[in-house]
């Protein structure tokens, strides 16, 4: 890297709007230029449910492949979409701070989920969305949907809208639904928050293990290495990493990794830090799919400090790891309660 750096990103109008927000950040922190590189995804390109196509991965590889190949030097994902064992040769270089974790039910005629009429069409592409949703609302019909944000909101009556630079796909279907399901952060970030009927509460709806967070990944050259680096894009990406988030993001990756499932498996997961005294705290859910049984469990941790970076820039090892064992417990909790329940590993 020179005076510019390139960044690789899927060509959604969310994943674009996501990655320009990273690169305006970097560039700003680094006085380099930004460079925009769209990189097509088999989750793009492939037909059929997240769940059938295994789900774990499928918008990560192909950006992943390109930062390994330096045609890239980061990448920017939906941290909710990456597999939680990390590949050799990549690091998550940064995780800025987190927005809205919840899920969003956006529905016609302004309706809430207590709201929508017995055996209402529901649209979601989501095993952990579909198990929770029928957990709370067995009598719904669950509708397994893919394709844009615009796509699926164009499938409930009165939340379509014309946008020339990303409409719905020709061709699909409209206005058969009642309400689709989406995540809160990705609608706030495209300026789609009018479609929101409904944001809902974790203690309804768990959200997706990293749901509401990005990861900027890289090369460990980029980054910095332990020793801390002089270099304006390693500086910029230690700089741009948000403790609270990485502490939260970890435990939750602890429990995918521990219980050897992927990012559509119908597991939900959220860390909060409490900062007086430093406190970590996690609540996980796993579902049957039909929505018939629930486990639930909670558990904590207390802190040596809420940072994750020490003053040259290497891994606070000791947090981290706390965190990281919090999620681990949490998910021998599952294993020893709910084994029945869990999916089969990858």
């Amino acid at each position: 890297m020179t005076g510019t750096f390139t960044i690789g990103t899927r060509g959604s109008r969310l994943a674009r709007t996501q990655t320009t927000t990273v690169a305006e950040a970097l560039a700003g922190l680094s006085g380099l230029d930004a460079e925009l590189e769209i990189i097509r995804t088999e989750g793009d390109v492939t037909t059929g449910s997240l769940a059938s196509l295994g789900g774990t991965g499928i918008f990560a590889s192909a950006l992943r492949a390109a930062v390994l190949d330096a045609r890239v030097d980061l990448a920017v994902h939906s941290l909710k979409d990456l597999p939680s064992v990390q590949p050799k040769g990549l690091v998550i270089a940064s995780i800025p701070k987190r927005v809205d974790v919840r899920d969003a039910l956006c529905a016609r005629d302004g309706l809430r989920l207590s709201e929508l009429p017995q055996g209402a069409k529901v649209g979601t592409g989501s095993p952990r969305r579909v198990a929770q949703l029928k957990a709370v609302r067995p009598d719904l019909d669950v509708v397994d949907i893919r394709g844009n944000v615009q796509t699926r909101l164009a499938r409930v009556p009165g939340l379509e809208q014309h946008d020339d630079h990303a409409p719905a796909a020709a061709g699909s279907p409209r206005g058969d639904l009642d309400a689709v399901i989406l995540a809160c952060a990705g609608l706030d970030r495209i300026g789609f928050d009018w479609a929101i009927t409904e944001r809902l509460a974790p203690t309804v709806m768990m959200p997706a293990p990293g749901q509401g967070a990005l990861a900027v990944e890289c090369r460990p050259e980029t980054a910095v290495t332990g020793t801390g680096s002089t270099h304006p894009v390693a500086q910029a990406l230690a700089g741009y990493d948000d403790a609270v988030t990485r502490l939260q993001v970890t435990a939750e990756r602890a429990l995918l990794e521990r219980l050897e499932a992927g990012c559509a498996a119908p597991i939900g997961a959220l860390a909060r830090v409490e900062k007086d005294p430093a406190r970590l705290v996690m609540d996980a859910v796993v579902a049957a799919t039909d929505g018939s049984r629930l486990l639930r469990e909670h558990a904590s941790v207390d802190l040596p400090a809420v940072r994750v970076r020490r003053e040259d820039g290497s891994a606070d090892s000791e947090t981290l790891g706390l965190a990281r064992q919090l999620g681990i417990d949490v998910a021998e909790a599952m294993l020893a309660g709910g084994a029945d329940l869990l999916p089969a590993p990858q």
